[in-house]
C-alpha cells in the first residue's frame, strides 16, 4: 500500500468550518486511494498465482464475537470485566483467554468400537515348558477395507402351464440399476460432502476396478434424486413456519458459464440454499415463497407500495383493478402490462409489494426476524443487522495520524464493550437495563472525534439504531450472521474447486445436497447414514422437516 505522511494535529480552536471541510475531503481522497491500491494488489496477486508465486496474505477478520465471549466460570456480568482477566491482544484490544475446545477430556477412545475380527497371536519364539498362560494383551487396530464387490443376481425364470413367464425380482434398493446403493452412496458423499470433482471420482473408481463410464458417473450423481429434492424444499417451508428468527447471506455462484448468486436462509435447525441469476429483493421474496409464487395486492402489499413511494397513478391502477391472487410470474407480468405499468422502477416496486402480500397471505409470520449483513435485498418486514459486520467498518478506516488511530481504537473498544453487554442482556434479559444500553448506544454513535471519516461511519451506523438494538425487544435474536457465513463457506469452496454447473439439474443437485448436508450437521445426523437410509429406502431416519419441528417444539417455539 502507498505510504503517506501523517496529518498534523489541529487544535479544536483552529478547526474552522473550512478546515473541517478540507480535512474531510483529504480523508475521502485517501480512502479512494487506499481502495484503488487494494484493487491493484488483488490484480498483482492474481498475476503472482498465475506465475506460481504466493499472493500477499490477507488480514484477519473481526474478533469481536470471540473477544466478547464469557469464560466458563464467568457469570452474565463478567463480560464487563477487563484488563487482567481478558488479557490484551497484539492490537491492544482486550480479549478473554481461549476456552478449552469441546471433546478434549480424556476418554477410552476404543472402548465402544465394534470388533469385526479377533486374531490370537502366539509368541514368535518357542514357549518354554512349565510356562504359565497369563491371558491376553489386546492391541486394537482400526482399518478400512475398500474393494469392488460385484454381485450376480440369478433371477429364476418360470413358465406357467398357461404360457405366462414368472421372473425373480431384484431388490428394491437397486432401482433396476447395475450399480448398487452403497456405490451410489459413496459417490454422493464424496462429491457433495468432500467436494471431489466428477473427473477425480471417475479416476478413483476406475482404479478400484469399477467398470463405469463418465456418463454413468454423472447419471448416478444427478439422477433419481426427486425424493431428496422434495425433502430439501420442505426444509424451508417448515423452517420458516417454526422459527422466530433466521439469518441470511449470499455469495457468488456460477452457472452455465455466467456469474450468478446463491442465497442462504437458515438458523440453528436448518440451512437452505438456492442459486439464481439475481440477488435482488424480488429474488429473495420469490425464494421465501418456497414453492409456487403468488402475487397478492392486500393491505400489506399496498402499505409497502406507499412506503416505497410508488407514484399515485400506478398505485391507483393497481387499486382499481385488483386481483385477489395471481399465480406465476408470467401471469403477473401480463397483469402489469394490461394495467399500462411499463416503467421498470414502478414494475419493480409493484412486484415486490405483491410478492410480500402473497407471502403474508400464505401465512408468513410477521414476527419472524430476518438478520442480515445489511444488504438491501434482505431489508423486509422485521429486519435486524449483524453487529460483526457493523463493527468491521471501524477498523477498515485509514487513520491519518496518531490522534486518528487513538480515536479509532477507543471507539472500537467502546463498541466491543457494548456488544459484550448486549450478549449478557441476551442471556439474562432484564427490561430495566434496556434504557441504559440504549443510552450507551447513543453516546457511542453520536460522538464527535478528530477523525472525520470515523464520524461519518458512526453517523451512518446510528441511522440503523433500531435494527441494531432489536435484541432489547427480542432477546432470542442472534446478534450476528456468523452461522450463515459458516454455512455458505462450503458453497464458496465448491465454487473455487469446480467453478459452476452446466445444467439446471446439476445446479439443483448442488443446492439440494448442500441444504441436506448442512441441515443434517445442525441436527446432529450423520450425512453418511442419512444418504444410506434414503438410498436404500429404509427411512429409519425421520424426515428432516419433522425433526426440525420437534426441535422447535422442545425449544418452546411451537406449542
Amino acid at each position: 500500500m502507498p505510504s503517506h505522511d501523517p496529518l498534523p494535529s489541529i487544535a479544536a480552536s483552529e478547526r474552522t468550518p473550512l478546515v473541517e471541510q478540507l480535512l474531510g475531503q483529504i480523508e475521502q481522497l485517501l480512502e479512494v486511494n487506499h481502495r484503488q491500491a487494494e484493487h491493484i494488489q488483488q490484480l498483482r496477486d492474481e498475476i503472482a498465482v498465475l506465475k506460481g508465486q504466493k499472493a500477499k496474505p490477507t488480514f484477519k477478520p473481526s474478533g469481536m464475537e470471540q473477544g466478547t465471549e464469557p469464560s466458563d466460570e464467568a457469570d452474565g456480568n463478567a463480560e464487563n470485566q477487563d484488563g487482567e482477566e481478558r488479557g490484551e491482544n497484539e492490537e491492544g484490544r482486550s480479549k478473554r483467554p481461549p476456552r478449552k475446545r469441546p471433546g478434549l477430556s480424556k476418554r477410552n477412545k476404543t472402548e465402544q468400537l465394534p470388533i469385526h475380527e479377533m486374531l490370537k497371536i502366539a509368541p514368535s519364539v518357542p514357549v518354554p515348558e512349565d510356562s504359565r498362560f497369563k491371558g491376553y494383551r489386546d492391541f486394537l487396530v482400526q482399518d478400512l477395507r475398500i474393494a469392488a464387490h460385484n454381485t450376480c443376481y440369478r433371477l429364476e425364470v418360470w413358465q406357467t402351464p398357461e404360457g405366462e413367464y414368472l421372473l425373480g425380482e431384484l431388490p428394491a434398493s437397486l432401482n433396476g440399476k447395475h450399480f448398487g446403493p452403497e456405490l451410489r452412496r459413496y459417490m454422493l458423499y464424496q462429491h457433495h460432502h468432500c467436494h471431489v470433482t466428477q473427473p477425480l471420482l471417475y479416476e478413483q473408481l476406475r482404479e478400484w476396478d469399477i467398470d463405469i463410464s463418465v456418463g454413468q458417473v454423472d447419471a448416478l450423481l444427478s439422477g433419481g434424486n426427486e425424493a431428496l429434492f422434495a425433502e430439501k424444499d420442505h426444509l424451508l417451508t417448515t423452517g420458516l413456519e417454526v422459527s422466530r428468527t433466521i439469518t441470511v447471506d449470499d455469495s457468488g455462484a456460477r452457472h452455465q458459464g455466467r456469474n450468478g448468486y446463491v442465497t442462504q436462509i437458515g438458523n440453528d435447525w436448518f440451512a437452505w440454499f438456492a442459486s439464481t441469476g439475481s440477488k435482488s429483493r424480488i429474488n429473495f421474496l420469490q425464494l421465501l415463497h418456497a414453492g409456487d409464487i403468488t402475487y397478492t395486492l392486500n393491505s400489506h402489499a399496498l402499505s409497502y407500495l406507499r412506503e416505497e413511494h410508488l407514484p399515485k397513478e400506478p398505485l391507483r391502477r393497481l387499486q382499481t383493478h385488483p386481483q385477489s391472487t395471481i399465480l406465476g410470474i408470467t401471469a403477473w407480468e401480463a397483469h402489469l402490462q394490461a394495467l399500462g405499468i411499463t416503467s421498470q422502477r414502478h414494475r419493480r416496486i409493484a412486484t415486490e409489494g405483491a410478492l410480500l402480500g402473497g407471502l403474508i397471505e400464505k401465512g408468513f409470520s410477521l414476527d419472524l426476524l430476518i438478520v442480515s449483513d445489511g444488504a438491501g435485498q434482505f431489508a423486509i418486514l422485521l429486519h435486524a443487522l449483524c453487529w460483526v459486520h457493523a463493527e468491521r467498518l471501524v477498523p477498515k478506516l485509514i487513520a491519518l495520524n496518531d490522534e486518528h488511530r487513538q480515536d479509532q481504537e477507543r471507539v472500537r473498544g467502546e463498541i466491543w464493550d457494548l456488544y459484550a453487554d448486549l450478549k449478557a442482556y441476551q442471556r439474562n434479559p432484564d427490561p430495566a437495563l434496556a434504557p441504559a444500553l440504549e443510552a450507551r448506544f447513543e453516546s457511542i454513535f453520536t460522538q464527535h472525534t478528530t477523525f472525520a471519516t470515523l464520524n461519518q461511519t458512526l453517523k451512518r451506523l446510528h441511522r440503523h439504531k433500531q435494527k441494531l438494538l432489536l435484541v432489547l425487544q427480542r432477546p432470542e435474536i442472534v446478534l450476528h450472521t456468523n452461522g450463515s457465513e459458516g454455512d455458505i463457506r462450503g458453497y464458496v469452496k465448491w465454487r473455487k474447486i469446480s467453478g459452476g454447473k452446466r445444467s439446471d439439474l446439476g445446479r439443483r443437485c448442488r443446492d439440494g445436497f448442500a441444504s441436506l448436508k448442512k441441515t443434517c450437521r445442525k441436527l446432529g445426523i450423520s450425512f453418511w447414514d442419512y444418504l444410506g437410509d434414503r438410498i436404500e429406502g429404509h427411512h429409519t431416519i425421520p424426515p428432516l422437516s419433522d425433526i426440525i419441528r420437534e426441535r422447535a417444539t422442545a425449544a418452546g417455539v411451537v406449542p
